[in-house]
């Protein structure tokens, strides 16, 4: 029977494409693996080896605690597909705490010889330059961030200038919940009404000017990240670093992204606040907001302790923190439709980070949902994405369409880790069984437990429907 499967082409051997590849033929569907590491004089800037699946940059796939953590989450849904990735990376873990940390080597060996001894995976060692041939009807691409200058040029050239990012000016996103509302207030700069009529859009954080300068002095005196030499990353004066901005002058800032003007502390009407933090609502859920004007390049560990020091956010939870480097990634809520399927050239899915996807696991699990979306096509049976209560269906809908543009209609579409704040709330119970009020603290654990719980539970009806 499968003689007379036509193959799926998958263009990219990383962690996506190689868990797209095991999922269709999981499914018994011939693919066609195209990998250009290992044809002689051709190279990425990033990867050392012709082994699939290489992982470049960390050894970790973060924390696997499935009940507590978003990415722990994924890793069960993954697992609950019979995820590849998963799998080599439980044969080869190493001692990391509560993290699932691998050796990179082993891993990559492993997932090469799974893929390799599979009798319906052919993988060819050659780049795809531009687009796939047009007979090639169901056709993946996968290639990364590092997708290749012809790759990009022709994906241009089908889509228009604003299809492809070359870097991410990105900036902390907080989860609203987290937020102090007892210092923050709602309000829209002079009460202006956005296109959807609210004039209350923005979160703000007011500084006096104590606060104010020592967080200047925080943001200069903070460790940065260094550029890698390839990534090459402009600087616009649109999108330029926080740090950058302070040391034009110590009241950049405030004459800037964190102007006053226009808005009044509602607790003390009389007194103007020397400077005033602005987040806006980031997805349709309005459980995320974004800081703005706050792309950074400090250091992680340095962003949770500065941005901590602004009011209202003392306790604030990030979904995701700041960052400008070299990335490529669709507009994909312009491009791509729920199927992942380029919406000017259907025959064309996309996987992995090319997407607006962040990290290993994400990656990999749009590969292994791509794999699993394109094999039911070629059989006839279609499949719907998981629902937006899963993680994976959670990323499908953040891709596809589930952020917010910025004013005007500007896409404001930005690459995102897996979080909670992209699933839709659920509230804990706020007493215990005794009438006795649950600590905070306790409540976010159990809510996020019982989120976990809600997701696997619909990623196994949407399994065992398929």
């Amino acid at each position: 029977m499968t003689e007379t499967i036509q193959p799926v082409h998958i263009v990219g051997g990383g962690l996506a494409g190689s868990e797209a590849a095991w999922q269709i033929a999981s499914a018994g569907v011939p693919v066609v693996l195209h990998e250009m590491r290992g044809v002689p004089g051709v190279k990425t800037d990033a990867h050392h080896t012709d082994g699939l699946a290489e992982l470049v940059c960390s050894n970790s796939f973060r924390s696997d605690d499935w009940e507590h953590n978003a990415v722990g989450l994924l890793h069960a849904e993954m697992r609950a597909l019979d995820s590849i990735i998963m799998s080599c990376g439980d044969a080869h873990q190493v001692p990391a705490g509560g993290a699932l940390a691998v050796d990179r080597d082993g891993f990559s060996q492993a997932v090469t010889a799974k893929l390799e001894a599979h009798p319906l995976v052919t993988i060819v060692r050659e780049e795809i330059a531009g687009l796939p041939p047009e007979d090639w009807d169901n056709v993946i691409v996968a290639t990364g961030p590092l997708t290749s200058p012809a790759l990009a040029a022709a994906i241009l050239d089908l889509t228009g200038e604003d299809a492809l990012s070359f870097f991410d000016a990105i900036a902390p996103i907080v989860h609203a919940d987290s937020i102090d509302f007892d210092i923050a207030w709602r309000q829209s700069r002079y009460d202006k009404e956005g296109p959807g009529g609210d004039a209350a859009a923005y979160v703000n954080c007011p500084m006096d000017k104590a606060q104010y300068e020592a967080f200047i002095d925080a943001l200069l005196n903070g460790p940065k990240a260094e550029f890698k030499e390839w990534e090459n990353v402009p600087y616009f004066d649109g999108c330029l670093p926080i740090e950058v901005m302070a040391e034009r002058g110590r009241e950049t800032l405030r004459h800037g992204p964190m102007k006053p003007v226009g808005l009044t502390n509602p607790r003390d009407p009389q007194v103007k606040s020397w400077a005033i933090v602005q987040l806006r609502q980031d997805n349709a859920l309005g459980t995320l907001f974004n800081m703005v004007g706050f792309q950074t390049k400090l250091k992680h560990g340095a962003q949770a302790e500065v941005f901590r020091m602004i009011p209202g956010l003392h306790d604030a939870q990030f979904a995701r923190l700041g960052g400008l480097h070299r990335n490529t990634f669709l507009n994909s809520p312009k491009l791509l439709d729920r199927q992942l399927r380029l919406k000017a050239m259907p025959r064309l899915r996309f996987a992995g980070q090319v997407t607006g996807v962040e990290g290993y696991v994400e990656s990999a699990a749009m590969g292994l949902l791509t794999g699993r979306l394109a094999a039911a096509e070629r059989l006839g049976r279609p499949l719907e994405a998981p629902p937006v209560h899963t993680a994976m269906g959670a990323l499908v809908e953040h891709i596809t369409g589930g952020h917010l543009d910025g004013p005007g209609g500007i896409s404001k579409f930005q690459p995102m880790n897996i979080n909670y704040g992209l699933l839709p709330p659920l509230e804990a119970p706020k007493v215990d069984e005794a009438g006795v009020k649950i600590p905070l603290k306790e409540r976010g654990r159990a809510k996020k437990r019982l989120m976990s719980l809600r997701a696997l539970e619909a990623l196994k009806a949407w399994r065992d429907a398929a």
